[in-house]
């Protein structure tokens, strides 16, 4: 039997985006949800629900039971600022960062700093889980939308409703109780292997300790590492949703005036730049350098107790000196205060003796001479001071003439200069300028160009005026420094090459791994030697030494001079630091591993980079030759690089013993 028009037509509103016949307007979608149960009674009490033997459980229980159903939150208006709880995904990445975190490294480290390591590391997971979780989530939804409709009108209608409610039940996923069993999977495993992983940390932390001749006791506490993480793994998290939220309002904001997809890359650029520079230039340069710098320039103008100004001429800051006391800067003031005198030598080595030369250029003398404020010309008039105060000391008929390069604050290692002084009877000259007040850390983080251009001045005035002497009376011209002196050195030079044609002998510690010539002789080392000990055109000129006694008589070929010796220990953080370990394996983590680092330690995206950091501020806690102490290595390589004549192996060990006694001046 044949169907009317009215009976064949459906009614308005059955399928979605169907416009109503009268009224020309679009008919919601239908709700086939199932309709909620009628509300009880006013006067029907509610349902108890029993417990054990009947009985129903107490509010606390109740509670309980509720949080270990749903052990998650979730807001309960959506006006709430806090929209959802962290996603399962990126906690899980958190978590195996954290873990990661919790491997050795270069050098032993306290609770602390592996708390802030953990919490760091942490946070870096869970971004990466994040946008992993988003990327995935993205790419279903695009496939689901490419799924074939049907051809047929009507089906196609019923298909379009059909997606529809589907729509709304994958807007709920993962379900309720599927996601509550993540959750509690999560929180049983999270925590029985982060225990465990805690266990082996401590464990491994004594391993290292007893390789690098450490005593094995180790207060590690694994509670307040973990609360340590936590704490600063969510304050992170806080401040990451805190920025994201205003760059949402703030694209809210700009699709008023401009369409969404340019307010949408308006917002985020504008965003981009608010953080970038509110955390370097409000944050860092005027927040922590600025401080930094107000509180060296006030240590700069101290002079540390028990240093007195020196009556010797031949020191600089002494009554007849070109470079006032006040000027020296308080370590300039610290080095030639403690110059050795004379008698001291001589109880020492059992040989003659004289004072030795030590020239010393601060910062506050450089720019009492210059007023234009370029920096070249300042570097220049400090090492034309520098110059005409080792020709009114007599350096240049010494019998060894030596430029150290000095670190941020100004500060030369006394365990690298006295061994020189000590071996040549006081016949020796020893100059070196300031050219900052800051710290090596923040020197490096500023501006380390600093040291190689100030470096590069004093060695070019002193060598040219070396060359005016007689070459048979000469001096023998050396250079030495450690770590960001040791690279102030190198900077100065354009080369291998070029140092061993300008210098007689060099000893350079802990040489940053930025510093040029290093790299290039690290690059170019013979086959077959590692990176942490690499040996260079057969060691005719450069050899590198932990332990130098043994490891400067390797290869067992000549040695020829001009000789540079490096001191560089395989667990010295500052020698190996770079950016590119946050997504590069380093060379020093292959075998063969450097005698002092432990089997344990492994390379992991961004955690080895955390870890190499924090190894920066903790790579003085060890003895040498371990991290970034070189104790009194300098010994030996005075030894093999200008030894005097008539030095035997007797003196040497003598001196040895005397150095490894003696009580540091500063």
């Amino acid at each position: 039997m044949a169907r009317t028009a009215e009976e064949r037509a459906p009614a308005s509103g059955t399928y979605p985006h169907e416009r109503d016949r009268a009224t020309g307007t679009r008919a919601a979608p239908p709700d086939l949800r199932p309709a909620a149960a009628p509300p009880p009674p006013p006067d029907t009490p509610a349902p108890a629900h029993p417990g054990v033997h009947g009985r129903a459980p107490a509010p606390r229980a109740r509670r309980l039971l509720s949080v270990v159903r749903r052990p998650y939150w979730q807001r309960p208006h959506p006006t709430w600022l806090v929209r959802r709880w962290p996603d399962l995904t990126a906690t899980c990445a958190a978590t195996v960062f954290f873990w990661l975190s919790l491997t050795p490294s270069l050098v032993p480290r306290p609770w602390l700093l592996q708390g802030v390591i953990g919490g760091i590391t942490a946070a870096i997971g869970y971004a990466l889980g994040s946008l992993l979780g988003w990327l995935v989530r993205g790419t279903l939804v695009r496939l689901r939308r490419r799924l074939p409709a049907p051809s047929r009108p009507h089906v196609a209608r019923l298909h379009m409703a059909r997606l529809h409610v589907a729509r709304l039940h994958m807007a709920r996923l993962p379900r309720e109780r599927a996601r509550a069993h993540a959750w509690q999977a999560y929180y049983v495993l999270a925590a029985g292997l982060t225990v465990l992983a805690l266990s082996e940390s401590a464990r491994m932390q004594r391993e290292l300790r007893a390789l690098q001749e450490l005593p094995e006791t180790l207060t590690w506490h694994s509670m307040m590492i973990a609360l340590v993480a936590l704490a600063l793994c969510g304050a992170l998290l806080l401040l990451a949703r805190t920025v994201r939220l205003c760059t949402r309002e703030l694209i809210r904001g700009l699709c008023r005036f401009v369409p969404r997809p340019l307010a949408v890359v308006a917002g985020v650029l504008i965003s981009a730049c608010v953080v970038v520079v509110g955390t370097r230039d409000v944050v860092f340069d005027r927040g922590v350098i600025d401080v930094v710098s107000r509180i060296a320039a006030a240590t700069n103008d101290r002079t540390r107790d028990g240093m007195v100004q020196p009556g010797s001429p031949y020191v600089s800051g002494s009554p007849g000196s070109l470079v006032k006391w006040d000027e020296l800067g308080y370590e300039g003031r610290n080095f030639t205060a403690s110059s050795l005198t004379a008698r001291r030598i001589r109880e020492v080595t059992r040989r003659p003796a004289e004072d030795p030369v030590r020239v010393y250029v601060g910062k506050q003398s450089i720019e009492a001479q210059t007023a234009d404020g370029d920096e070249a010309s300042t570097y220049e008039a400090g090492a034309q001071i520098a110059v005409a105060e080792l020709e009114r000391t007599g350096a240049f008929s010494r019998e060894v003439l030596a430029v150290a390069g000095t670190t941020g604050m100004g500060w030369v290692n006394s365990a690298d200069a006295e061994p020189l002084e000590y071996m040549h009877g006081g016949d020796t000259a020893i100059v070196a300028m300031q050219y900052s007040y800051l710290p090596s850390w923040v020197s490096f983080v500023v501006d380390k160009e600093q040291a190689g251009r100030a470096n590069r001045a004093l060695v070019k005035a002193v060598r040219a005026r070396w060359l005016r002497e007689p070459p048979q009376s000469r001096p023998r011209l050396v250079v030495f420094g450690e770590s960001l002196g040791a690279y102030g050195i190198e900077a100065a030079f354009d080369g291998p090459r070029d140092l061993l044609s300008k210098v007689d002998g060099a000893v350079l510690a802990g040489s940053p791994n930025f510093s040029p010539i290093r790299r290039e002789l690290t690059a170019g080392r013979d086959a077959g030697s590692p990176v942490w000990r690499p040996q260079y055109d057969d060691g005719r000129h450069f050899r590198f030494a932990q332990w130098p006694r043994k490891d400067l008589a390797r290869p067992p070929g000549p040695w020829h001079g001009p000789r540079v010796v490096y001191l560089q220990n395989a667990s010295d953080a500052i020698v190996w630091w770079s950016w590119d370990l946050a997504l590069e394996r380093p060379p020093w983590l292959r075998e063969p591993l450097g005698p002092d680092i432990t089997k344990e330690v492994g390379w992991f995206p961004f955690v080895t980079f955390w870890q190499t950091t924090v190894d920066l501020a903790v790579s003085y806690e060890v003895d040498a030759p371990h991290g970034h102490r070189y104790g009194t290595g300098s010994v030996e390589a005075w030894g093999a690089v200008a030894p005097p004549d008539g030095w035997s192996a007797a003196d040497q060990r003598r001196l040895k013993r005397h150095m490894d006694t003696r009580e540091a001046p500063y």
